[in-house]
């Protein structure tokens, strides 16, 4: 059988039997810890609370971590305020991009850019684009996993730093699964990876930060086959640092599956080694 045994995490949520089901009869091990059900709008609190501080002139600067998070920001607050009052008010204020993802995003709004962190992009080169910068009053859009050391290291420069989460769909009910999956990965009981839309891959990290596993998980899935079902899957896991190592040639999950147990073997008896 193509996974010959090897140890496959999903995320799928409302097809969660059907996934099990579907890596069985490619001869793997499941394990399937639903990530995520539909948020109402008004489960976005801090989202509204922030705008309103927007509105109200209250930020200086603002800071745009992924391109995924920024959409789904603009998205949610045009639930409730005029669509163009958020790209109005962040046109007012400075803006930092942390490099080509959210830089897209906010070119859509017409939202002119004034820092840009250099490659590779991470929260080291943002926060050296902004060394001497005046502005104080510090926001900084976060999408499921929070960025302890850039908000501290900004504090630390005497900035005021205020979080900015938005859901667009929340944690399930019961996170018991999703906490186990995120052990396994962090301890290395697991091979394989499947990842079929974006927000599993922000509910993950949200967990993993919360069990405090973040960093054992980070390097244990650059061991893993990462499989994810198409384009925005794929620009979400690179903006959490992954690189995935298979798209299906069609974004069903039974292409997913069928080809990432026909190519799971190869491909991790390869990172394994380089990472030996």
């Amino acid at each position: 059988m193509p996974f010959d045994g090897l140890r496959v995490v999903s995320f799928e949520s409302r097809r969660a039997t059907e996934m099990g089901e579907l890596i069985r009869r490619q001869g793997g091990d499941p394990f399937v810890a639903p990530s995520m059900r539909e948020a109402p709008i008004d489960n976005n609190p801090e989202a509204f609370e922030f705008a309103e501080r927007l509105f109200r002139g209250e930020f200086d600067l603002m800071i745009f971590l992924t391109g995924v998070g920024t959409r789904a920001l603009h998205k949610v607050l045009a639930t409730r305020y005029p669509e163009e009052q958020f790209a109005e008010a962040l046109r007012k204020i400075a803006i930092a991009a942390r490099g080509p993802k959210p830089l897209a995003a906010l070119r859509e709004l017409k939202v002119p850019v004034a820092v840009i962190a250099p490659e590779p992009n991470t929260w080291r080169e943002l926060l050296a684009a902004l060394d001497g910068r005046s502005e104080r009053r510090i926001a900084i859009q976060e999408y499921g996993k929070p960025n302890l050391e850039l908000m501290e290291s900004l504090r630390a420069r005497g900035a005021d730093v205020t979080a900015v989460r938005v859901y667009q769909w929340d944690l399930p009910e019961d996170v018991a699964p999703l906490r186990e999956a995120v052990h396994r990965i962090a301890e290395g009981r697991a091979d394989v990876a499947l990842f079929t839309t974006s927000i599993q891959i922000a509910h993950l990290y949200r967990i993993a930060a919360e069990e405090r596993l973040d960093e054992p998980m980070q390097q244990a899935l650059r061991q893993m086959v990462i499989a994810s079902i198409g384009p925005t899957t794929s620009e979400t896991l690179e903006e959490f640092g992954l690189q995935p190592d298979i798209t299906p040639s069609h974004p069903k999950m039974g292409f997913l599956v069928k080809e990432t147990a026909e190519q799971a073997a190869a491909i991790l008896q390869r990172k394994r080694q380089v990472h030996a």
